[in-house]
């Protein structure tokens, strides 16, 4: 069975008690309400094993997860959640050699699992208006090891369009996404995806009524993802009370030929 083990200068997950932090392997303490840990000593250990905090306590060291680094992404926009995540990416139809182009950078979280399918032989195209952001984008990239799988570029997609073409996936997040119909048209393969996300009824409307009107696109769905997480106690199990239950809605659509072509 072969073990990875920890390096200094890693990134690490510590769970202790449902608690999770999100760290990086270097020669300090690290203090939580469980106690102090010594994260120094966690190297050439193997992840997965255990360590006691200077309270006795049990936390437990773990590879992260894509999950974990999207959770804790350092932010200034609101990301899509993972469990639209992944119903995006089932619809999204990528794989590795996939060129894949997403409007609406943001932090980098969808960025982040779109790179993660189409390595080591595909890119994502990714555009965004705000250099504040696209500088955040690069350093959770980085921190992650996807950035050379990803090409940012600093571009107002509305005004401008795209500068690629022939991709296999166009993904938006962005501003009036309805007005970006005709440039998505141009750089997408035939048959291919085209899917929005958006928060509110009032955008869905209006992308539909972009989307029928220009022509070039069928198989409109949109869906609104649910997710519950479950509490389970012997005799108790019940929904947790709590959670993030709407996020907003994704949409989908394929690109025809249409009588203009």
């Amino acid at each position: 069975m072969k073990i990875d083990i920890i390096e200094e200068g890693k990134p690490i997950v510590l769970y202790c008690r449902g608690k999770k932090w999100l760290l990086k392997v270097e020669d300090r303490e690290f203090h939580t309400h469980f106690g102090v840990v010594n994260l120094g000593d966690l190297i050439g250990k193997p992840y997965g094993c255990y360590v006691e905090t200077s309270s006795g306590e049990r936390i437990y060291v773990l590879k992260p997860l894509l999950v974990d680094f999207i959770e804790k992404l350092p932010r200034k926009t609101q990301i899509i959640y993972p469990k639209d995540l992944g119903l995006i990416l089932v619809y999204a139809d990528i794989s590795s050699g996939s060129r894949v182009v997403e409007a609406g950078t943001g932090s980098g979280a969808l960025t982040s699992l779109l790179a993660m399918h189409v390595k080591p032989n595909g890119v994502v195209y990714s555009y965004e208006k705000r250099r504040e952001f696209l500088e955040i984008a690069k350093r959770n990239l980085a921190n992650m090891g996807l950035d050379k799988y990803v090409r940012l570029c600093e571009r107002d997609v509305v005004e401008e369009g795209f500068d690629v073409k022939d991709v296999d996936t166009v993904i938006l997040d962005l501003d009036r996404p309805w007005d970006m119909v005709s440039h998505v048209y141009e750089v997408l393969k035939p048959s291919r995806p085209f899917i929005v996300f958006v928060p509110t009824f009032n955008q869905l409307e209006k992308m539909w009524k972009a989307i029928s009107e220009h022509g070039g696109f069928i198989d409109f769905k949109v869906f609104e993802q649910i997710l519950r997480e479950i509490k389970v106690e012997v005799g108790a199990t019940r929904p947790y009370t709590r959670g993030i239950m709407f996020t907003g809605y994704v949409i989908f659509c394929r690109k025809v030929l249409n009588h203009q072509d």
